[in-house]
């Protein structure tokens, strides 16, 4: 214990104004020498409660101790006066038995003598437990300094043994039923919104915190990597082959048409110019003007009937065209091929790759601004399947059944896994513990209990002596 222990003679020792206790160098006898029963050592040290002390440091941690060692040094006065009294009765019982007082001083002195046995010894045990009585270097005395570390090692061995077992944590998690207690909780709107809010916030930490750079790295690397080691072709082959099955390239043919047809009516003169300037040098030019007008008109007439009749032959000519290409991509190497090139050197230009790398910014704006909008669809949606998870984990006996496996398993796991890094850290810690400064601070919280252990030995041993005097003298006549 930190501080001055009381002494059988009454004498306290000094206590330091911030509540600390210094070191106690002896301890004080019987007869106020050191190692007494009610033994005190005095000096002023380091507070047992500093940062660097065994169970660590917490506001008012100091005052909290200083008020057990005020406790324990009551109960060491109490528990030495029952020792005094004895001692005295003793004494005057002897006294009165000396002048003839008759039988009753008998039986006083034998209870008391056997009193101040029991006192004695109880005193010895309990100081054994944290010192040396008298300072004497007695075998299997001060237990907690010198058997710390084993201490530690037992105390690790029996958690790991007696709380971290896998059927001890099944046990208990299936008796607390956490996956009813879940339901029920998630169940009330107030409780999903702060699952709801604490979600979003961290959702937004987490984006916050990754660096744009890097994500964008990942994303870019894990997109060209997945598109590169994944065969295009025969997937675009299917989805086209459907397309024209259902006749969905049909609005892309009449989007063609229309807009070939406007561009031949508004460039006319280019197309004509077009024309007349690829004739050979020796037509007369009358005739390359009239050529490259009988070519515009016929085109423009190609154009706009193909533009106004759905079932035009170059329409069926398209048709056959993509139903072919279709099935070119799914079974034609050489068309696979060439479409895996022209992938790859697309995959390789910087605008694809910035194209890539860029969509990593504007989905974390569009997830950052959902998150702290709290009439988003994405906070709404959460809102309302949490909540219809609570219902359902609330009253679906089989689903909390299952959560309550999960659970138990993912705990039994972390248990069986780690349990030796769980009990060598109780360990490990207790055998950081200065072995004084431990011996102290146990004291401090359990030093009143066990001073009834001596109150308790001079009242037991009085009334056995009482008892064994008494047997004595009726066996003895």
């Amino acid at each position: 214990m930190t501080g001055a222990d009381q002494g059988p003679t009454g004498r306290v020792g000094r206590v330091e104004r911030t509540g600390s206790v210094g070191p106690e160098p002896a301890e004080r006898g019987p007869g106020g020498g050191p190692g007494g029963p009610g033994g005190g050592r005095r000096g002023a040290g380091p507070a047992a409660s500093g940062p660097s002390g065994p169970l660590g440091t917490r506001p008012g941690s100091a005052e909290l101790d200083a008020a057990r060692r005020r406790g324990v040094r009551r109960m060491k006065l109490i528990a030495t006066g029952f020792l005094l009294a004895a001692t005295a009765v003793y004494v005057i019982a002897k006294v009165a038995g000396a002048h003839g007082a008759g039988p009753w001083a008998g039986y006083l002195a034998a209870a008391a003598e056997a009193g101040m046995v029991g006192a004695l010894a109880d005193w010895f045990a309990v100081t054994a437990l944290f010192r040396r009585p008298l300072g004497l270097p007695i075998p299997h005395t001060a237990i907690i300094p010198t058997k710390k570390d084993a201490l530690g090692a037992s105390l690790g061995e029996f958690v790991g043994e007696n709380f971290l077992s896998a059927d001890v944590v099944r046990a208990r998690l299936r008796a607390v039923g956490i996956g009813a207690r879940l339901g029920g909780w998630l169940a009330e709107p107030g409780n999903t919104d702060k699952v709801t809010e604490q979600a979003a916030a961290a959702l937004r930490g987490v984006l916050t915190v990754l660096r744009d750079s890097d994500v964008q790295a990942v994303v870019g690397e894990a997109i060209t990597r997945r598109a590169d080691a994944q065969e295009i072709a025969p997937g675009l082959g299917k989805m086209l082959e459907r397309i024209v099955a259902d006749g969905g390239h049909r609005r892309m043919v009449d989007l063609v048409c229309v807009r070939a047809h406007d561009w031949l009516v508004l460039h006319g003169d280019s197309v004509m110019e077009a024309v007349q300037g690829g004739a050979p040098g020796w037509t007369p030019r009358f005739v390359d003007r009239k050529v490259g007008e009988r070519v515009y008109k016929e085109l423009l007439r190609f154009v706009t009937e193909m533009r106004d009749s759905p079932g035009h032959p170059a329409r069926g000519a398209v048709d056959r065209f993509l139903r072919d290409f279709a099935v070119e991509l799914q079974s034609d190497p050489d068309t696979r091929a060439r479409v895996e090139r022209l992938k790859k050197d697309l995959l390789a230009r910087g605008e694809v790759q910035d194209l890539i790398a860029s969509a990593w910014g504007s989905v974390r704006a569009m997830v950052v601004a959902a998150a702290e909008d709290e009439r988003s669809e994405l906070r709404l949606r959460a809102r309302a399947s949490l909540l219809s998870l609570g219902g359902r984990l609330a009253t679906d006996a089989r689903l909390q059944g299952k959560v309550d496996t999960w659970l138990e398993d993912a705990a039994t796991y972390l248990v069986t896994t780690y349990q030796a890094e769980i009990t060598s850290l109780i360990s490990e810690t207790v055998a950081g513990w200065d072995a004084d400064q431990t011996s102290r601070k146990i004291e401090a919280h359990v030093g009143r209990d066990l001073q009834f252990i001596r109150i308790n030995g001079t009242v037991v041993g009085a009334l056995a002596g009482l008892l064994i005097y008494t047997v004595a003298r009726a066996a003895g006549g």
